[in-house]
C-alpha cells in the first residue's frame, strides 16, 4: 500500500505554488477562514439583518404630537436590530426580578450615542471561574454566551442564541456597560471600542454601597457601516417607538407596567389599551382582555387588510407569527358561524374574515423560536407555547357586535355582485346549450321587446303550451319548462344561486344583467319583453308563481314596475257542465270560487257534471288551443309594483320574518279568492288571496293535529289500511298505490312510501307505537332509518295495536272529508290516548314549525286514568293536583318526561321545558371504556365516524383515542374504546360533564315548540306542556265517546226493532194473518205499512258520511233507526221491507221464532247495559285493552331480543 501511495512521512515538503498571473487569485485568497467576529461584520444580514437603508411604512413616534404614526420611513434594519437587542435585554430583567420598576432610554443625537438603563437585579460582578473573566465582560464581550442555552429550563425572555447585546457591541465604535451588584457590593464599568475588537483597559471595579442594583448600556453605533451620517428623524422616531412598545408590553405581565423614560420624560403608556389608542389610523379594540399573565389580546375591525400589532417576550414581532395566527384563527372560527348564519348558510373562507381584522397580541412564550435572528416572526407552534390561548365568550361576542361581521358580509356581497354581473345574460338572436328551450323565433332581435317567454311547471305543462302555440305561432312566443320549484333566492347562498341551473338558464334566456335597473326604454336590451308564468292552478302552482316574483323582486325590482312585463296564464281548475245539452257551462279558476257558486245554487248543483283539473296535464291539446284562442280570458297581467307590495313579497319569503308570517296567516279572510276577471292582478291580492292558500296548505301538510297527532299523509295511509282491513302483508309500493287511489293523495309516491315506512319503523328513537308492521328492512338505529330497503322489496300490514289505539266503533262518528265527490279520510281520527305525545312530531311549515319528543304510552294511560278519576267531565282540572294523585312509578317524580321505547340511557330535566338525553359509558380499566348506549337521535354510523376522527385527528381535533371495537347489533350499541393514555380519561372524568361530555354522549330536547292544529283544523296552537296537550285531547276524546255511545245505542235500538218486527212478521205469516203468497207486490207492501211494520234501511247500505252528513247524523233522533215514514215510490218502499220479505221459507217456523226471541232478549239486555254505561267507562275499557296489547307487544319484543342475543 505504501508503494502505491508513497510514504507520507518521507515525502518532501510541498513546494510553494508558482506565482499566478496578474488578476487571478491564489489558493489562499480563494479559500479563507474568518473568525466569528470577522464573519459577523462581513455578513451582517445573517445576524442583524440588512445594513442597507430601506424605505417602507413603519410605525414611528411623532416627536411633536407624541403619537405613533405610520409613515414611509427610511432606516437601516441592522441598526434597529442592535438597539432592539439592548431594549429586550432590559425588559427581560423584569422576568428575572419582578421588583424592577424603571427603564431609561436616552438618545443623544449630537454624539450619536444611545443609552439604556434599568433598575432591578444587576449582573453578578464576579469572576467566572471557567473563563477567568468577570461575568459582564463574558456576556457582553464574548460571542455565544448568555443564560438562555438550557432548553430544559422554561424561560419567557427574549434572548435565545447567545448573540444578543454582543451584536450591538460589534456594530458600535464604542460600547460601555455599567452594572451594580448589591449581592457582592461591587460595581463594574467596562468599555469596548472598534467593533468589540478591543477593550479600553481592564474592567473598572468599585465598591457599591447602595441596596439598589442597576445596569446601563451605552453605545455609539458604527454609522459608517450603516452608511449613515447621523441618527436622523426617521431613525430616532423608530427607536423612540420601541420605548413605547416596551412600556405597553410590560403592562401586560406581572405586577404592573414599567416606568419607561425617554430622554428624561416618562412615556405616557400605562396599559396596552392606552398604547393602542396612541396609534393613528388603528381602530380601537372592540374587545381587549388580559387572559392571564401570559396573554393580552385585542381585536378590532380593519378596512379589508389584515393588520396586527404583536409582541413576544417584549420583542416586537412586526410580521406576526404563530401567536397572532392562533388568536386570529380562534376569532375567525367563531365569527365564521355568525357570518354563515347571516350569509344564508354559506360559509366564508377564514382568510376572508381575517382580512377584516386588526389583531393585537402581547404574549409570553416559553423558549420562543423565530424565523431569523431579526426575530420579526414567531415560529414556535401553538402546542409549544407553554400556555393555552382561551378566548372567553364575552370577548368573542364583543367582536361579533363590533361591526366586523357586517364588513365581511358587505365585502362578500360586493364580490358576489361582481361575480353575478359576469354571469348575466346578453341580447343575442341564437341561444344554444339550454335543453328543452323552445326559443321564440324573434327573441333577441328587433322584435324581442314584443316576445313573451312562457315559463311552465314541468314538461307536461310545456306540451300544453306548445299545443297552444299552434294558434298564436312561434315568432313571438318561447317556452321553457321549470324543473320543480324555483330557488328562493332571497334566502339562498351566493354559491347556491351560482350553481342553480334554473336561475342561470332563465337569466340567459331573458338576457337579464345583474345590478341593472330596467326601465321602459332599456328593457329593449332584453331578449324577451314579457315573461308569462304558466303553472297549475293548485297551491303548489301559486307557490311557483310566488318564487318567480320573489326572484325578480330580489334582483330586478324595476322589472315589476314596467307595465305588461310580468303576466300569468290562468287555466280552469273546475269545469261544471250542465247535464242538459242546451244548459250552460261554468269555468272556475279557483276552488273557493267554485264552492261559493255551488253553495249559491243549492240543490241545482246536481244538474251539473263537475270535472276537476288537478294540473295542466289534465287539459287536452284541443283545450290548450281554446285557451290560446281566448288570451283575453286566460292571460292576466300583474299590476305595477305599488307601495307596500315589495314588503309583502319580502314578508312571504324572508327567513327573518317568521313572526310576520304568523300574523299574516292568522289575519287571512276565510274563503277569499283571487278575482281573475280584473284587468291587472295586484301583487297584494296575489299574496293575500293566492299565495296564502299555499302557505295554509303547507302548514296543513307539515303540522299535525293535536287530536290524533297525524299529518294528512299519515291519516290517508291509516284510512286506506282500515278500509282494506289490512291484516295480511302487502308491498309498501302497492299500498302506496292503494292509498293514492282511495284517499285522493295528490303528491309524489316517493313521499307517500316514505310516510308508510316512517309509520312502521320501530328502532330506538323512532316510534313508541308503530301502527304498521315492519315486514322487512325498514331501517335501523345504525343510520336512523336511512338504511331502509326499497319500497318494492318490503311489506307491511296493520299492527294489532292499531285498532286498539283507533277503536273501530269510532269510525261511524268521524267527519269524513270529500275530494271531488270521493269520500276520503276523516278530518282527524280520535285515538284512545294522545298519539301526538306517544310518537312525538316534527315538521316545518310556513311561519310555524313543531318539535315534540316521544312519551311513554303506559305513562300516558296512567295519566288519562287519573284524569278520568280526578276530573271526570271537567277538562279544566289542575295539573299539579292531578299529578299528585299519580303514582311516582307511573309518571316519574317530575311528571311526564320524554321517553323512547328501548332507550337504555337517562332523560333528565335541565330546566322547565328543556331535557337532556344521556348515553351510557363505563370505564373498564386505565385506558378502556365501554359505550353501550348513544344519546337519542345520534345514530351508530355517525358516531363511529366521530370516533374515527378522534383517532386520526385533524387541524381542529387533536387525536386522543387509539382504537375501538364494535360489538353492536341493529338494535343495540356496543363500542369498546381505547384511549391513547389513561391520563386522557382521568382528565375527562374530572372535567365538568365527565366522560359523557368527552365522548359526546349528550343531546338536548325541548318542549318549547310544541305546535299543533287544534281540533277545528284551522288555528295552530302552541302547547306549553305535555299536560296541556292531554287536556286538549281529553275534551275531544270525551265528546267522541258521547257520540260513539249515542251511535251504538241508536244501532242497538235498530237491531232490537228489526228483531221485534221479524218475530211479529213470522207469527203473522204462520197464523195466516198476513198472506205473502200469490199476492201483488204493491198490495203486500201496502198491508205492511197499514199493519205498522217499520221500513228500515240498514246502516251497511249507507255511504261513508262526509263532514256535513256527520253533522246531520249527530242531530238525528236517538230513539229510532233511519226509517221511511211516507214512501214515495214502490222501489224505495220495497227496499225498506227487504229485511222481512227476503227471509227464506225455512225461516218461517216456530223454531225460528224462538231463536229470534232469544236473540231479541240478548240485544235488549245489551242495549240496557250500554245505556247504563258511562262514557268514561267506555274509555277505561279501551285503555285496559290497549295496555294489555302493549304488554303483549313488549313481551314479543323482549323475547325476540333475547333470541338475537343468544345467537
Amino acid at each position: 500500500m505504501a508503494a502505491v501511495l508513497g510514504d507520507a512521512t518521507n515525502s518532501p515538503p510541498p513546494k510553494a505554488p508558482k506565482a499566478k498571473k496578474k488578476g487571478t487569485k491564489t489558493i489562499e485568497q480563494t479559500y479563507q477562514k474568518k473568525t466569528q467576529l470577522e464573519h459577523i461584520l462581513l455578513r451582517p444580514d445573517t445576524y442583524v439583518g440588512s445594513i442597507e437603508q430601506s424605505t417602507q411604512p413603519m410605525w414611528v413616534l411623532d416627536a411633536k404630537t407624541k403619537r405613533i404614526v405610520k409613515k414611509q420611513t427610511t432606516y437601516v434594519p441592522g441598526l434597529f436590530k442592535i438597539f432592539d437587542e439592548i431594549m429586550v435585554n432590559a425588559a427581560d430583567n423584569k422576568q428575572r426580578d419582578p421588583s424592577m420598576t424603571t427603564i431609561k432610554v436616552d438618545i443623544d443625537r449630537e454624539s450619536n450615542t444611545i443609552s439604556v438603563a434599568n433598575d432591578g437585579k444587576g449582573i453578578p460582578v464576579q469572576i467566572h471561574s471557567e473563563h477567568n473573566c468577570y461575568v459582564p465582560e463574558l456576556i457582553f464581550g464574548h460571542l455565544l454566551t448568555g443564560s438562555n442555552f438550557d432548553d430544559d429550563e422554561k424561560k419567557t425572555t427574549g434572548g435565545r442564541n447567545g448573540y444578543g447585546a454582543k451584536l450591538a457591541n460589534i456594530f458600535s465604535t464604542s460600547f460601555t456597560v455599567e452594572t451594580a451588584d448589591s449581592s457582592t457590593g461591587k460595581k463594574l464599568k467596562q468599555t469596548w471600542v472598534k467593533n468589540m475588537s478591543k477593550t479600553v483597559g481592564e474592567a473598572q471595579i468599585s465598591t457599591h454601597k447602595g441596596k439598589k442594583d442597576f445596569t446601563r448600556v451605552s453605545f455609539t453605533p458604527d454609522l459608517k457601516r450603516f452608511k449613515m451620517d447621523c441618527l436622523d428623524d426617521d431613525v430616532v422616531g423608530l427607536l423612540s417607538r420601541r420605548a413605547y412598545d416596551v412600556a405597553a408590553s410590560s403592562s401586560c405581565h406581572g405586577n404592573g407596567s414599567l416606568k419607561v423614560e425617554l430622554n428624561g420624560e416618562r412615556v405616557p403608556v400605562k396599559s396596552f389599551a392606552q398604547y393602542v389608542k396612541l396609534h393613528d389610523g388603528l381602530e380601537p379594540p372592540a374587545a381587549l382582555e388580559k387572559l392571564d399573565d401570559n396573554w393580552t389580546v385585542g381585536v378590532a375591525p380593519s378596512d379589508g387588510t389584515f393588520t396586527q400589532l404583536s409582541f413576544v417576550n417584549s420583542i416586537c414581532t412586526s410580521k406576526g407569527g404563530q401567536h397572532v395566527d392562533a388568536v386570529a384563527k380562534k376569532v375567525c372560527d367563531f365569527l365564521a358561524k355568525a357570518v354563515k348564519k347571516k350569509n344564508k348558510g354559506q360559509e366564508v373562507k377564514p382568510a376572508f374574515i381575517k382580512a377584516h381584522l386588526c389583531v393585537y397580541v402581547d404574549a409570553l412564550i416559553v423558549n420562543p423560536a423565530f424565523d431569523s435572528q431579526t426575530k420579526e416572526t414567531l415560529t414556535t407552534k401553538e402546542r409549544s407555547f407553554g400556555s393555552k390561548v382561551v378566548l372567553p365568550d364575552k370577548f368573542l361576542k364583543a367582536i361579533e357586535k363590533s361591526g366586523v361581521v357586517d364588513r365581511v358580509l358587505a365585502w362578500t356581497k360586493f364580490k358576489q355582485d361582481e361575480q353575478l354581473k359576469r354571469k348575466g345574460g346578453s341580447k343575442k338572436m341564437r341561444l344554444t346549450g339550454i335543453t328543452k328551450l323552445d326559443d321564440a323565433n324573434s327573441a333577441g332581435g328587433a322584435k324581442g321587446k314584443d316576445c313573451t317567454l312562457i315559463l311552465t311547471e314541468g314538461d307536461s305543462a310545456k306540451a300544453l303550451a306548445v299545443s297552444g302555440l299552434g294558434v298564436v305561432g312561434r315568432d313571438l312566443y318561447g317556452v321553457f319548462p321549470l324543473k320543480g320549484k324555483p330557488l328562493n333566492v332571497r334566502e339562498a347562498s351566493h354559491a347556491a344561486i351560482m350553481k342553480n341551473e334554473e336561475v342561470q338558464n332563465v337569466v340567459k334566456i331573458l338576457g337579464l344583467r345583474f345590478g341593472t335597473k330596467y326601465t321602459a326604454e332599456n328593457i329593449k336590451t332584453l331578449r324577451y319583453g314579457h315573461l308569462m308564468i304558466m303553472t297549475d292552478q293548485d297551491h303548489d302552482g301559486s307557490h311557483i308563481k310566488g318564487l318567480l316574483i320573489n326572484c325578480l323582486h330580489h334582483f330586478w325590482p324595476s322589472l315589476l314596475e314596467i307595465p305588461g312585463f310580468l303576466r300569468c296564464f290562468i287555466t280552469p281548475i273546475v269545469k261544471a257542465t250542465s247535464n242538459s245539452k242546451k244548459g250552460p257551462s261554468k269555468t272556475f279558476f279557483t276552488v273557493p270560487e267554485y264552492e261559493a257558486w255551488k253553495d249559491s245554487i243549492g240543490s241545482n248543483a246536481s244538474k251539473f257534471s263537475v270535472k276537476y283539473y288537478k294540473g295542466l296535464g289534465t287539459s287536452t291539446a284541443a283545450e290548450a288551443r281554446d285557451y290560446f284562442s281566448d288570451l283575453a280570458t286566460h292571460q292576466l297581467d300583474f299590476d305595477l309594483l305599488r307601495e307596500g307590495d315589495g314588503d309583502l313579497v319580502d314578508m312571504a319569503f324572508s327567513k327573518k320574518r317568521v313572526e310576520d308570517r304568523k300574523t299574516w296567516l292568522r289575519s287571512l279572510e276565510p274563503g277569499a279568492f283571487v278575482d281573475y276577471g280584473v284587468d291587472a292582478l295586484a301583487y297584494k291580492d296575489f299574496v293575500h288571496k293566492e299565495l296564502s292558500l299555499f302557505s295554509v296548505a303547507d302548514n296543513q301538510r307539515s303540522i299535525p293535529c293535536v287530536v290524533d297527532g297525524l299529518k294528512p299523509s299519515q291519516r290517508k295511509v291509516l284510512f286506506a289500511c282500515f278500509k282494506r282491513k289490512l291484516k295480511r302483508e302487502i308491498k309498501v309500493a302497492q299500498l302506496a298505490g292503494y292509498v293514492s287511489e282511495h284517499s285522493a293523495y295528490h303528491h309524489g309516491e316517493a313521499s307517500l312510501t316514505g310516510t308508510i315506512v316512517g309509520m312502521a319503523q320501530d328502532f330506538v328513537g323512532s316510534n313508541n307505537v308503530n301502527l304498521l308492521a315492519p315486514c322487512g328492512q325498514f331501517g335501523t338505529r345504525i343510520m336512523g332509518g336511512k338504511d331502509a330497503a326499497s319500497s318494492r322489496y318490503i311489506f307491511t300490514k296493520l299492527e294489532a295495536v292499531a285498532r286498539k289505539v283507533f277503536h273501530p266503533d269510532d269510525d261511524a262518528v268521524l267527519k269524513y272529508l270529500d275530494d271531488d265527490g270521493q269520500s276520503i279520510e276523516p278530518n282527524y281520527y280520535v285515538p284512545v290516548l294522545p298519539l301526538a305525545l306517544c310518537n312525538g312530531a316534527d315538521g316545518i311549515g310556513t311561519g310555524w314549525a313543531t318539535s315534540v319528543p316521544n312519551y311513554d304510552p303506559k305513562q300516558l294511560i296512567a295519566v288519562l286514568r287519573r284524569m278520568i278519576a280526578h276530573a271526570g267531565d271537567d277538562v279544566d282540572c289542575d295539573e299539579t293536583s292531578l299529578l299528585a294523585t299519580c303514582a311516582a312509578e307511573d309518571v316519574g317524580a317530575d311528571g311526564l318526561a320524554p321517553s323512547y321505547r328501548g332507550f337504555k340511557g337517562d332523560v333528565i330535566l335541565k330546566k322547565a321545558g328543556s331535557y337532556q338525553a344521556l348515553g351510557r359509558v363505563e370505564r373498564l380499566d386505565d385506558t378502556k371504556v365501554l359505550i353501550d348506549e348513544l344519546p337519542l337521535r345520534k345514530w351508530t354510523h355517525d358516531y363511529k365516524q366521530w370516533l374515527e376522527q378522534q383517532i386520526v385527528g385533524d387541524d381542529k381535533t387533536t387525536a386522543w383515542l387509539k382504537d375501538f371495537k364494535e360489538n353492536h347489533t341493529d338494535t343495540t350499541v356496543s363500542f369498546t374504546v381505547t384511549a391513547l393514555s389513561g391520563a386522557k380519561l382521568d382528565e375527562a372524568e374530572k372535567a365538568p360533564g365527565g366522560l359523557l361530555k368527552k365522548f359526546k354522549l349528550e343531546s338536548s330536547m325541548a318542549t318549547s315548540n310544541m305546535n299543533f292544529f287544534d281540533s277545528g283544523g284551522v288555528a295552530i296552537e302552541r302547547y306549553a306542556t305535555p299536560f296541556d296537550i292531554c287536556k286538549a285531547f281529553y275534551k275531544v276524546r270525551l265528546e267522541t265517546y258521547a257520540k260513539r255511545k249515542a251511535h251504538l245505542v241508536k244501532q242497538k235500538k235498530g237491531q232490537v226493532n228489526v228483531l221485534r218486527n221479524k218475530v211479529r212478521f213470522i207469527l203473522a205469516v204462520l197464523s195466516e194473518e198476513l198472506v205473502v203468497h200469490n199476492r201483488k207486490k204493491a198490495e203486500l207492501l201496502a198491508q205492511l205499512v197499514e199493519d205498522g211494520y217499520d221500513a228500515v234501511i240498514p246502516e251497511s247500505a249507507k255511504k261513508p258520511k262526509t263532514a256535513a252528513a256527520a253533522e246531520d247524523d249527530a242531530s238525528d233522533d236517538e230513539e229510532a233507526p233511519k226509517q221511511i215514514e211516507e214512501p214515495d215510490d214502490l222501489r224505495t218502499l220495497a227496499k225498506g221491507y227487504d229485511y222481512l220479505l227476503s227471509m227464506r221459507l225455512w225461516a218461517l217456523t216456530r223454531e225460528r221464532v224462538d231463536a229470534l226471541r232469544g236473540e231479541l232478549s240478548e240485544k235488549d239486555a245489551e242495549l240496557r247495559t250500554l245505556q247504563a254505561t258511562a262514557t268514561t267507562d267506555l274509555w277505561l275499557t279501551d285503555l285496559q285493552a290497549l295496555e294489555e296489547q302493549l304488554d303483549i307487544d313488549d313481551a314479543k319484543r323482549e323475547a325476540g331480543e333475547a333470541r338475537r342475543l343468544r345467537l
